[in-house]
This record gives structure tokens, sequence and C-alpha cells, in this order.
């Protein structure tokens, strides 16, 4: 629609001054667009008997009482680099940041193009700032949007004070959520980060009352959190009624004025009302009364825009106008969009990693460019006689050397900074990077993920440590929606984040947390990288091909070496990279395959070198993706093989191996493939316990003379 702002009066309709920022002719667009689309959704869902399965928007999440206030807030995020993290019922606000109606209807609908192709529910939304202010990807789960957009703020003032892009002055981070979000992990962690890190964060809490049938005192103490929060230190908050827009804009102009001026982050909660069921499925008259729904009714802001607007600013034959333009646009939009293809289905399987993207597509938001990566210097050749180092001192290297090289990495996670890290890995590194390089983070394993999210969207290479594995598991949510960022965007967005997590047997010691291996957990997680070196060597060439890569990495240190000199070899330099699914053969043998990985590689080679000639000896470096070519090839040369590996054996990684050499490699079997594993048991703590349970050089031993003997 035609961009002239509406600033023919001076005064609303209730006296107050015209902002003029505010385009209200544009806002009431907006709004009034917003609406129809949900009116011709649910009109469609309602009577789905007698329309075409085609024209059903199976996931329909009406935004109608909470347009009005979105589309004001859109209208003030005008800044190319701001972001905003946003949920299930913010198409309004992408509307008002230029979101085309055919792909607000399209999307929905499941048509070729938009958000993801067809391969997220159309209310999952993302809009790739190229020309503007950049929505990050949303996801399906309540709460996860809050911590990427803390990363976003954290990163905008990366971009401007370290690297000294000036073009990120003033920039903001919007996080949109509803009152029961505010209950999430999500919420409470990027609070946190915000108000001790003083970011530039706006948080947008619209309150309808309920978290589908749940009250809202259910979710903070009184119903409302910007009371609650009233103490909270460095965070300034306007409560307001989101149904007028004089008193909703001007509260939303305070938060935002307050954020963009560097004085940190602010919270406006607005109280709106909520004028359909939850989604289309939803039926809220199971828990509302009639009485309820009537009275927010009379509360919709729509009504009350047109009373500000008509006739202070606009005559009542331009709001005629107004809507007539409105219905022919959404019409229009119908149309275009109910003529898209639907999604192909040779594609689906594309985007799951990197790959060169379709003619005519954009380049994917997020991470380095081609040409950024291009610019750093590699080799798989390593350097010959290095100094002799163990795990840790490896990776203190190799982060070094990556930060000297590359001024948009980052290092962080809890005790990394000022202690180095608990294993020691990254000391030294705050002192010689700074601490807006490599620093701590509040303790939040949610809140450390996110933020490496919304960092890596930015541009950034960010590099996250969660202190052991087992601590992961709080995280869980946002690293499942990092893997999947890339596929579930149609390579629109990617998230290449390096996640450092150790974890495994300690030295002479273990226990349920600390010591929790689990790799298969990560195999599984799609979309992600995982390396599980065994040695100092690989350590160097696998973390730095993990910090060039576009795709996200879990990047597995083992206790057992970080404690002890297993793993201890020459330094390889400072631009030795290992390419990902490229096993090491460490011994030749013709009579069997070993294949393991991580700290169970010493141990297999301790029982390897009792069979001399006998057993070829495979590290796979990295599970995900693994080298299927190299196993089969050997498995069909020695037509026998044992797998090792420290995680349990019911679903462990091993179980996937020996399915592909049972398959591919039927043929070529002399004995049944076997593995040897841990007990399906915790990880225990006396150094008895631990014994009983992990693979040994004698157990493996005793397991490779039998198979040679079959």
């Amino acid at each position: 629609m035609p961009r002239a702002a509406t600033k023919s009066k001076s005064r609303t309709s209730s006296g107050s001054p015209v902002d003029p920022r505010f385009d209200w002719r544009r806002i009431a667009y907006h709004v009034l667009a917003s609406r129809a689309l949900d009116d011709l959704e649910e009109a469609t869902n309602r009577n789905r008997g007698s329309v075409p399965r085609e024209h059903v928007v199976l996931y329909q999440f009406s935004a109608r009482g909470h347009d009005v206030g979105q589309c004001i807030l859109g209208s003030l995020l005008d800044h190319p680099h701001d972001g905003v993290g946003a949920y299930y019922r913010s198409r309004p606000l992408l509307l008002a940041l230029g979101l085309p109606m055919d792909d607000a209807l399209g999307s929905p609908l499941g048509r070729a193009g938009g958000f993801s192709d067809g391969r997220d529910i159309g209310v999952v939304c993302n809009l790739p700032g190229w020309n503007g202010p950049t929505v990050l990807p949303m996801a399906g789960d309540v709460g996860s949007q809050y911590t990427p957009t803390a990363g976003w703020a954290q990163a905008a003032r990366y971009h401007r004070d370290v690297l000294g892009d000036r073009s990120w002055d003033r920039s903001i981070a919007v996080a949109l959520g509803g009152e029961a979000s505010v209950a999430t992990n999500g919420f409470w962690s990027a609070l946190t980060m915000a108000t001790t890190l003083k970011l530039p964060m706006l948080f947008y809490i619209e309150d309808n009352g309920l978290g589908i049938s749940v009250r809202g005192e259910m979710q903070t103490p009184g119903g409302n959190i910007a009371t609650n929060l009233a103490s909270f230190g460095n965070l300034f908050i306007r409560d307001g009624n989101g149904c007028d827009p004089a008193e909703a804009s001007a509260r939303i102009a305070e938060c935002v004025d307050h954020v963009r001026s560097g004085a940190g982050p602010a919270l406006v909660h607005l109280t709106v009302p909520r004028l359909s069921s939850h989604s289309g499925p939803d039926n809220q008259k199971g828990y509302r009364t009639d009485e309820e729904i009537a009275a927010d009714t009379e509360r919709d802001p729509l009504p009350q825009l047109r009373a500000h607007l008509v006739p202070a600013l606009m005559s009542e034959q331009e709001w005629s106008a107004l809507e007539a333009e409105v219905a022919r646009d959404v019409d229009a939009a119908l149309q275009a969009a109910r003529a898209r293809a639907v999604p192909d289905a040779a594609s689906v399987k594309r985007f799951v990693y990197a790959e060169s993207p379709r003619p005519g597509d954009p380049r994917t938001f997020g991470g380095l460019t081609t040409g950024e990566r291009d610019a750093l210097r590699g080799s798989e050749t390593p350097v010959p006689d290095g100094d002799v180092v163990r795990l840790a001192e490896a990776v203190r290297r190799t982060l070094a050397s990556e930060l000297a090289a590359n001024p948009k990495l980052v290092v962080f996670g809890e005790d990394v900074g000022r202690k180095g890290g608990v294993h020691l890995v990254t000391e030294g590194l705050q002192k010689r990077f700074g601490a807006a390089r490599v620093f701590d983070t509040s303790l939040s394993e949610e809140g450390i993920i996110g933020r490496a999210v919304g960092m890596a969207v930015s541009g950034l290479v960010p590099v996250a440590e969660i202190q052991f594995r087992k601590y992961a598991d709080p995280a869980h949510e946002q690293l499942n929606n990092t893997g999947t960022m890339r596929w579930r965007t149609a390579n629109q967005f990617a998230a290449p984040i390096v996640v450092r997590m150790p974890g495994g047997f300690g030295k002479d010691v273990g226990d349920p947390w600390h010591s929790l291996s689990g790799e298969v957990t990560w195999a599984h997680a799609l979309g992600w990288q995982v390396a599980m070196p065994s040695n100092a060597a690989d350590a160097v060439g696998l973390l730095r091909a993990a910090m060039r890569s576009p795709n996200p990495t879990i990047f597995f240190e083992h206790r057992s070496l970080l404690m002890t000199s297993d793993g201890s070899a020459r330094y390889p330099g400072d631009e030795y990279l290992v390419p990902f699914g490229r096993a090491s053969r460490l011994r030749e043998g013709d009579g069997i395959t070993v294949v393991t990985w991580g700290a169970m590689v010493h141990r297999a080679i301790e029982a390897a070198d009792r069979f001399s000639g006998d057993v070829t000896l495979l590290d796979l470096r990295t599970i995900m993706p693994w080298d299927r070519a190299a196993v089969l090839e050997s498995v069909r040369h020695t037509g026998k093989c044992l797998i090792v590996h420290e995680d349990t054996t019911t679903a462990g990684f091993g179980a996937e191996i020996a399915a592909v050499l049972a398959r591919d490699a039927f043929w070529h079997l002399d004995a049944p493939i076997e593995r040897l594993t841990v007990d399906d048991v915790p990880m225990p703590y006396h150094e008895v316990l631990l014994q009983a349970v992990l693979p040994d050089a004698e157990r493996i031993a005793e397991r490779i003379a039998a198979l040679l003997a079959t």
C-alpha cells in the first residue's frame, strides 16, 4: 500500500499530539489486513466440509485483539539491523514489517515458497532482513524466542563496538510473547541476560489473560508480570491498555525510545482481549463463560482504533476507502496464494545441511559469508615436528588462533572467562582477547545456546561451552531448533554455532551427571555435525573445521583425555583442518575390523596391538557424518567387525553402524557383527563400579580373539 503518512492534523480524537513517527493510515491498513486474513481463514475452516481440502489451514491461530499493538510496534521497528523474536500469534507485526500478503496466506496453506516452502506450519514465521529488520526463525514451542533475541541484542553491541560497524548504532532486539510465556525458562534466562548486560532489548508482552485455558494468575503471581518485575534492576517497565491506541502507542514508544537510547532493556506489558479460541481446533466455550467472551468482545481494539482516527485524522470516506483497499488487496493475495504450486516432493531432503542454493535463491541469512570463509587459510597437511601437547592445550591453541584470525568469533560459557573453564581449556584467552570476545555467562544452558543462535544469525561465529554433556539437557529445545533451522526455513536461515561439550568418564572416576557420553542423542538431532576426537591433533583439525563450517557442530571433549596424557599428539599447526566424515585408519589387518571413537580408541589400540596383522582399527573421529565408505570397505575385506563405544548398548550409535553393515556388507560377513559398550546403566561413581561397566583393553582383546576364532 502507499506509505504516505496521515499527518494532516495535529491531534487525535483523544486530544493527544500526533507523534510524527506514526503513520496511522499504514497502521490501520495492516490492522485491517490482519483482521481480514484471520476472518478468511477462520471462515474457511468453519466451512471446511464445503471447501476444497487444499484451501483449509490446518494450524490456524488468530491474532485478533493483538493486532493493533503489534502494528504500532512494527511502525517503530525501522532500523535495518533491528531483530525480532516472535511467536505464533505475531502475523500482524510481520505484515507491518513488510511481509507480502500472499506469503501471509500461502505459508499457512503450505504452498511453495514463503516462510518454509511447505516444511513448517504457516504460523511459524521468519523474515530475512536483507532490506530491513530481521524476524528470527520462530519455533513451535513456547518461550524459545527470548534467548535468541537476547543473543541478537548482544551481537548488535558486538558489531558496533568490537567490529566498528556503525550501521548497528541504535539497533534493538524485540521479543514478543504472551503472558503465559513469562513462566518459561527462556523468558527468565533472557531477562537475566538483558538486565545484567544492559542489552538493547525490548520485551513486548501481550496479555490476553489465557494460556489456552490456564489463567494468567497461574503463570505469574497476580497475573501481571510488569507489577512483579517492578523492582527488577536495569529494567524500564511500562504497563498499559493495549486496546487503547493512544495509550498503547505512548507506552510502546517510551520503551522503544529507552532501548534505542542505549539506556538498557525495557518491558512493555499490554492487556489485550482474546477474541477467538486459542487456535482453530480449540473450543473456548469449554472453559470460558459467555459473559467472559462478551466482555472481551466489548474491548475489541479495532473499533477503538477507528474512533481514534475518525474523524480526527481521517474522514469517514477515507476510512471506507481504506477498508475497500484492504479488501481488494486481500482478495488478490488470496488468489495468488491459492495459485501457488504445492511444494516439490523431490526437494524435501534438501538443506538438512549446507549445500548450494537453488537457482535464484538468496544466500542463507546467518553465519559467515562464503567469501569470509574462503579468506581463512587452511590445510589438511599437518606441520612436521610440532610440540607434543595434550588435548586441552590443543583446543586452547586452536581457539586462540581462530580468535586471532576471525574477528567475528566469540567464545563463552559458564566460567570460561576469568577462570578459564572448569577444565582450564580456555585459560588465558580472556586476558589475551578481551572480555567482549571471551566471556562468562549466567548459569543457564538455555541462555547459552539461545544466545549463540541469535549471534550466529547476526553473522557472528559463536563457540559456546556447556560445562558437561549432561548439562545440555535444559538446552535441548534450543539445540534441536538450531539443527533444523536451515531445513525448516528452506535455506533462508542458519545458525552455524559450535558447542564444546566435555563428557564421558574421568580419570578413575565417573558419575551419572558429569560422566555421561550419550553422543547418539546428537547424532539423532537432525542438522548437527558431531565430532568426537581421540587425540590432540584431530581435535585441532576438527575444531577448526567446525568453526569454519556453515553447519552447527557438537564438539565433544572427552573428560579422560582432558585429564590425562592419553590423547597427546604433536600440534599440527594453526591452519590444520580435518574434514568431517573421514575416519582415521590406525592399524592395518586382515582378520577383523574394529570401529570406535573418542576415549575408547586408546583402549582399542592397546587391545589391537596384541594381534599383529589381524586388526584393522578405525577411529571414526566424527559420528555425524560418519565414514560409511571406510567402514564398509574394511569389513568387506576382513569379514568381521567389532564396534566399541562408551555410550550404552541399546540404541547406541553402534546399532546404526551394525544396521548399515548388515544391509550393505551382509554377503561379506564371516561372523555376526559384535558390539562392546557400556551396559545399560548410568555411569557409576566408585572406581570399582566404573571399571565394571566400561569396556577396557582386556575385554576388547577377549572379544577380538573370540571373533578371530569364529
